[in-house]
């Protein structure tokens, strides 16, 4: 039963133990990772009180239309209309740790429900994204996190095919079992915090 446009997403139950991670994307588990990513921003600390002010009576809206974004960027759908800098650019009170919380939430749930070859195609375009989501809000002379560039990088030499000298740290963890991803986008020292009292 699908929720009224007017509620968030809500909670959810974790993969089930049996989930086998998903070789090619498709509408169907596109849908479900836009959901269940949407579910973890409702419920997080940090996120939620801005998503909640902004899609109040709005969810089912917001949810389809990125479902139809992710489509679009990875299926080649071609069938979102939109200016992703223009739908932000009223969001006066985002700062670099909601960045920051937004990949990391992003990236995890991706990887959680993707196998690597896979997740890349939503990693990176989601990363090349923020990057330019960063650069407009905060100016041209804002330093992106070191550690989101190196990861950028690294998915570039995943999706691209790594030379014989690379090292191997290119590859993706198995994080099949619900760790978190291993990367911290910023110097928000109050994330881990946070994750803990949000599982309290």
């Amino acid at each position: 039963m699908s929720k009224s446009p007017t509620e968030p997403p809500g909670k959810t139950d974790p993969l089930p133990a049996t989930f086998v991670r998903i070789a090619q994307p498709d509408e169907t588990n596109i849908r479900e990772l836009v959901n269940a990513f949407y579910r973890r921003v409702d419920d997080d600390l940090l996120l939620g009180p801005i998503f909640a002010r902004e899609l109040t009576g709005r969810w089912d809206t917001h949810l389809a239309k990125m479902t139809t974004f992710w489509s679009s960027l990875v299926l080649g759908t071609k069938g979102y209309r939109g200016n992703v800098q223009e739908a932000h650019r009223p969001l006066g009170d985002i700062e670099p740790q909601h960045f920051a919380r937004w990949l990391t939430l992003f990236l995890d749930t991706v990887d959680t429900r993707y196998e690597p070859a896979a997740a890349v195609q939503f990693m990176e375009p989601a990363l090349r994204i923020a990057q330019s989501l960063q650069l407009s809000k905060f100016g041209w002379d804002y330093a992106i996190p070191d550690a989101q560039l190196a990861l950028m990088a690294s998915l570039k030499r995943l999706r691209t095919g790594r030379s014989e000298n690379e090292p191997s740290s290119t590859e993706l963890p198995d994080h099949s079992h619900g760790e978190p991803f291993p990367v911290r986008l910023s110097g928000d020292e109050n994330t881990e915090e946070r994750d803990k009292s949000s599982n309290a």
